[in-house]
């Protein structure tokens, strides 16, 4: 189906970013002439590009020639020479999520949105949906462990997709069904670092939601609890408390697997799940995940077998295993880059690992998110027994005077932290491992700017 009249040819600036390049591979697959443009080659890059498109490393005004249509990434500056010679040229420019929307359009679509967990329940309930034969096209910010994308055009008539609120384009999506997963305070440099601005955005998103259609919005979220009388939507709770529509029980750890009850307050019947990954925050995701699914009519059989067999998410505690000096190490990556992803996963690795000690390496991402949460990054960062700081990701933001690593390093050995270390070049880190490989057992790559480098250079020293 040819969505889009007289658009031939469309071009992506920051095509390398999570969420663009399965929007690209997408409009590739259904026939679109697509070119796109990054700083850096990538394993992703080089996949797309023996599929059909025209990649760019590195941003020219030349890249954009024939393009009919130009999609941006959150992370691209306007005075980008592609954004600007694109303008220059009278060629239409817009958000990832307005052309995530546009897709949407033909489809019966769910979207995910919230500040954690987006892209490990769109995943979930992708898999889910294959596993009732629904064959979902999917579109999530990660990669998607079983099948080594991020992104599949399915035959059936469902759309499952991560709306990502860091800009605030996600109000362009028009879903029949959304998730709000929590709301935190994150990326409110988009809001003129006003909170309000930020919860008035998730209004307009739920808003946007048809008068036919639902929400499912976690009941236990003190912020979503804020907005949910500002909402007009038919919304459907779930978690702890008693007064939601889909209650979380009788949750444990056993055999590498989280079990948990689920009572479904609506229909009064209560389901036994398992899935495979750890921390009690995933049990909110798989609940969302599940809530919706029982919503659309998916049998329980059919839930239970999709979120057991859920391997993952690319970077969202990723687990692989190491051999330094002979001896055997975890090594876990993880995505996460706000205090309360950081805490749940060091949260999930000790109820995984109680009696293993930690090393972090982390890399703080943006000189903005690590200002306004510098307490609480402070606070988390205790909770590891050893950690190695790499430099601030600047995702294009200038510094910020007295804001980087070393003071957070300082502000740790203040606070009484034993074993923290700075570490300038990423090559670096690979002795400095060594030397202290005697004082961990599980290793952790924490972040979400080129830090997972640093996890690939692990792999490629002592993958066992």
């Amino acid at each position: 189906m040819n969505f889009f009249k007289k658009i031939k040819h469309i071009h992506f600036v920051g095509i390398g970013g999570a969420g663009m390049i399965g929007i690209a591979r997408l409009l590739l697959k259904k026939g679109y002439k697509v070119s796109g443009s990054d700083i850096n080659d990538t394993y992703e890059l080089k996949k797309i590009k023996k599929e059909g498109a025209k990649v760019f490393i590195g941003h020219n005004k030349t890249n954009i020639k024939r393009a009919n249509l130009i999609v941006v990434s959150t992370a691209i500056d306007n005075k980008n020479p592609e954004i600007l010679e694109g303008i220059k040229n009278g060629i239409t420019i817009i958000p990832r999520a307005e052309m995530l929307g546009s897709i949407m359009r033909g489809y019966e679509s769910i979207a995910i949105a919230g500040s954690h967990g987006k892209t490990t329940t769109t995943s979930m309930i992708a898999k889910i949906f294959n596993t009732a034969e629904l064959s979902p096209t999917y579109v999530v910010g990660g990669k998607v462990l079983s099948t080594d994308e991020n992104s599949d055009l399915g035959m059936g008539n469902y759309l499952i997709a991560e709306a990502d609120e860091s800009d605030g384009s996600f109000t362009h999506l028009i879903p029949d069904a959304a998730i709000l997963t929590n709301i935190d305070d994150d990326h409110l440099i988009h809001y003129d670092n006003n909170f309000e601005n930020l919860l008035d955005s998730f209004i307009q998103f739920s808003e946007n939601v048809p008068f036919y259609g639902y929400l499912i919005v976690n009941g236990d979220d003190k912020n979503i609890k804020k907005i949910t009388k500002r909402i007009s939507r038919k919304q459907i709770t779930f978690g702890k408390s008693k007064n939601v529509d889909f209650q979380i029980l009788n949750s444990g750890y056993k055999n590498g697997f989280q079990t948990f009850e689920i009572m479904d307050n609506q229909r009064s019947k209560k389901y036994a799940f398992c899935i495979r990954q750890p921390g009690f925050h995933n049990i909110y995701n798989a609940t969302a995940s599940i809530a919706v699914c029982i919503e659309e009519g998916l049998t329980i059989n059919a839930i239970k077998k999709g979120i057991k067999e859920f391997t993952g998410v690319g970077r969202r505690y990723e687990k692989a295993d190491i051999e330094i000096n002979s001896n055997n190490k975890i090594l876990i990556d993880d995505y996460g880059h706000h205090p309360i992803e950081i805490l749940s996963n060091i949260k999930a690795c000790k109820e995984e690992f109680p009696r293993k000690k930690i090393c972090m390496i982390f890399q703080p991402h943006r000189f903005s998110r690590t200002a306004q949460l510098f307490d609480d990054f402070i606070q988390v960062l205790k909770k590891v027994d050893s950690l190695i700081m790499l430099d601030i990701y600047a995702a294009s933001e200038n510094p910020i005077k007295g804001i980087d690593s070393r003071t957070i390093v300082e502000t740790l050995k203040q606070n009484g932290h034993k074993d923290v270390s700075y570490i300038k070049k990423h090559n670096d880190v690979i002795k400095l491992i060594e030397s202290k490989e005697n004082s961990f057992d599980v290793l952790i790559t924490q972040g979400a700017g080129s830090v997972s480098s640093v996890c690939e250079l692990i792999k490629e020293t002592w993958k066992k």
